[in-house]
């Protein structure tokens, strides 16, 4: 289960539901995903269990489901050339829920959240560095891919929360002898 931290954002009334999604996507993640696509479905699932979400009505395992699926479509789990991967016929079958009920699910939560494909908020981490979304911000009125502005430019924005971490650190520590 997610830390006490997420528990005590989460509204008493979701709270059950909440640790209903959480027990679903941990199985379905040490079963047939990993721990990055278990991060991630844990901080949406939590994002959803906010009042004026429609997550109590219904089943949780379709909720779990729709947002594992979400999950899967930001970091293209159906797209074979990534691991892991699986078609939506192969999530269906391994999660117990109908397709047609995943894509009900889903649609609700991706326009609820307006999410998008490399959605920079429920990108899994080995993703990030190569997820141009994660990078891009308007500076000055201008579009800027921060992982190369100056260092500067990437600590203020990692301070505003804009970049997950700054790049300019990664580049040195990966050119440090070993």
């Amino acid at each position: 289960m997610s830390n006490d931290t997420t528990i005590r954002k989460i509204p008493m009334p979701f709270r059950e539901r909440y640790a209903e999604l959480i027990e679903i996507i941990d199985e379905f993640c040490a079963a047939h995903l990993n721990d990055e696509y278990k991060e991630v479905s844990q901080r949406l699932a939590a994002d959803l269990c906010q009042d004026g979400s429609p997550i109590l009505k219904g089943k949780a395992s379709s909720w779990a489901a729709g947002i594992l699926w979400s999950i899967g479509r930001v970091n293209f789990l159906s797209d074979m050339s990534f691991e892991p991967a699986m078609t939506q016929q192969e999530f269906s079958k391994a999660i117990g829920v109908s397709p047609a009920t995943i894509s009900a699910k889903s649609r609700v939560i991706w326009n609820g959240l307006q999410l998008s494909p490399l959605d920079p908020d429920y990108t899994v981490a080995s993703r990030l560095d190569s997820n141009p979304m994660v990078w891009m911000a308007e500076v000055d009125g201008l579009i800027m891919d921060l992982s190369s502005a100056p260092r500067e430019i990437q600590e203020a924005a990692y301070e505003q929360g804009l970049i997950p971490y700054i790049p300019a650190d990664r580049k040195c520590a990966d050119q440090e002898p070993a």
